[in-house]
């Protein structure tokens, strides 16, 4: 059997892979959205490797450890090697606050999505005796409620954003754009969705328009049409929106899946120290520090 650095080197790599694979892919639902895995207990329970008595060189040559019985730089000197355990420690380190980091944010557009929720049911309130004027301040209610959301998390969903490749962030933005371009809710009465009511969303900032101008024609040549599809869009949208924040769904799957991997890395760390190392701490910064300080704040 060949026992060598390289070679002890290259089986921790593939172990690792081993272990990252099942963290980003063995648990996928069926609604698409990735699972976290139970990464850490396959990594405890594998521990390939080590050795668990110290030799008297390395007693020797490290005689000063702490409680956890690591050497004063945080490696733990009775694996074959300490140094890629370390780094391991330090990856684990930095994923313990970009889950937290994204489970606070995701959680603000699942809070978001119920909002929305909210104000695309008030437009099925609208009804033909309802004058111009109190049409258009709907309409601009949930333009002003869709925007502020969007904003907030358009950054995120972008490459090396803080939940890029989360698909269960970039399915909530996709689909509830989507039902708001939606051009066939009123089209048996010759009214092509929101676009003819002067809704119509930037391709580029993704933020929600209303020309009052545009409203104003189609309620006045069109009105029972009209109000027929600001009613379709109502319904579609507030389900749409319930659809994604519902039990076993995008939002609450991904929460469930960041939530377990969180708690465990809290209830193992000693564990995980002692066998990886300490690893260098995380130094989040920018959006991940933000939502880090968020997560902190409310379930610290």
């Amino acid at each position: 059997m060949d026992i060598n650095p390289a070679t002890l080197t290259q089986n921790l790599a593939l172990f690792q892979s081993q272990v990252l694979g099942s963290l980003f892919g063995a648990s996928a639902s069926d609604s698409g959205t990735a699972g976290v895995g139970d990464i850490f207990s396959t990594l405890l329970a594998q521990q390939t490797g080590r050795n668990k008595t110290d030799t008297s060189l390395t007693a020797l040559l490290n005689p000063a450890k702490d409680a956890n019985g690591l050497s004063p730089t945080g490696r733990n000197l009775a694996l074959f090697n300490p140094e890629a355990a370390y780094n391991f420690a330090t990856f684990i380190n930095s994923r313990d606050v970009l889950y937290k980091a994204q489970f606070s944010e995701l959680s603000q557009i699942k809070s978001g999505v119920s909002q929305l929720q909210i104000a695309g049911q008030g437009l099925g309130d609208i009804s033909t005796n309802t004058q111009p004027a109190g049409v258009e301040a709907l309409l601009q209610n949930f333009v002003g409620t869709y925007n502020p959301w969007r904003a907030s998390f358009n950054a995120d969903i972008q490459q090396g954003g803080l939940l890029d490749h989360v698909q269960a962030a970039e399915v909530s933005l996709h689909e509830l754009e989507q039902s708001v371009s939606n051009r066939f809710f009123g089209a048996q009465d010759g009214v092509r969705g929101l676009s003819d009511l002067g809704i119509s969303i930037d391709p580029s900032t993704h933020f929600a328009t209303l020309d009052s101008q545009q409203l104003a024609a189609t309620l006045s040549a069109n009105p029972q049409g009209a109000v027929n599809a600001i009613h379709a869009f109502s319904s579609n949208f507030a389900k749409s929106a319930a659809l994604l924040n519902s039990d076993n769904n995008f939002i609450p799957n991904q929460l469930n899946n960041l939530s377990r991997v969180i708690h465990y890395i809290d209830d193992h760390k000693v564990a995980l120290t002692q066998e990886f190392g300490t690893g260098d701490p995380a130094a989040p910064t920018g959006k991940v520090a933000q939502a880090l300080a968020a997560y902190n704040q409310s379930y610290s």
